[in-house]
């Protein structure tokens, strides 16, 4: 069946600005370190250590858009952050970020880089209509690397959704386990997001989406790319 990806009306109404980038890569290679990905990161991180650049933080208003959004839905975004806040705060304390592998480690870059939040689902464990909603009731989510935990999203919490089936909590807290990009992963449709406009314009959302196209381009057979939001609030991946 193919794979679609929805932008629900409730959301796009509530957050008018929110817009959505898929990359789309087919053929992925993910065994190996890639070296544009590693180069990518190190020089973040000799950046920082330099002095010459820092991760964004809540007075940005990347982060601060983020937190506006997490409240508006429910969601205390100090207790739950989205995922460029947490990986900033990671890099701004240790310094480093961390190597998962080559798909994960170029979204994370692409990510602290342009401050907007960005992840990734294995296509080959998608069926259907992937909807960017609200929870209700019924829904179910395991957490990534508890298998065995399953939660039940608070209704009005803005998840990703196949189904009853929420792939992301908090729009994008936590991704679920059953849906992990790995090093098996060969067909993958990565995510980058925004939710406001001022925080992150549509040039910079567009150079944030070429430039992880261009790390994955030297490790996929086909990279493809497409844009969500209120008014192409529909795309099918096929």
């Amino acid at each position: 069946m193919p794979v679609t990806f929805t932008l629900s009306r409730d959301v796009s109404t509530s957050f008018p600005e929110a817009q959505v980038r898929l990359v789309t890569a087919r053929g992925l290679r993910n065994e190996k370190v890639w070296p544009e990905s590693e180069a990518a990161l190190s020089g973040l991180e000799h950046d920082l250590a330099a002095g010459t650049w820092s991760p964004f933080g809540e007075q940005d208003q990347q982060i601060l858009s983020w937190h506006e959004a997490y409240r508006k839905f429910g969601t205390n975004p100090r207790r739950f952050r989205s995922s460029v806040d947490a990986l900033s705060r990671r890099m701004a304390k240790s310094g480093v970020l961390p190597r998962i592998n080559g798909a994960v480690d170029a979204y994370n870059y692409v990510s602290t880089r342009f401050g907007t939040p960005a992840g990734a689902f294995d296509l080959s464990r998608l069926s259907g209509e992937v909807m960017i909603r609200t929870a209700v009731a019924g829904d179910s989510f395991t957490p990534l690397g508890e298998p065995e935990v399953v939660e039940e999203p608070r209704p009005g919490e803005v998840v990703y959704a196949l189904g009853s089936q929420v792939l992301t909590r908090h729009w994008n807290h936590r991704d679920c386990d059953q849906t992990k990009v790995d090093d098996a992963s060969s067909d993958v449709v990565f995510v980058i997001e925004r939710i406001s406009a001022e925080a992150v314009p549509d040039d910079v959302l567009q150079s944030a989406q070429q430039s992880l196209a261009e790390l994955i381009a030297g490790h996929a057979d086909s990279v493809s790319a497409c844009t969500l939001d209120a008014d192409h609030p529909g795309v099918s991946l096929d």
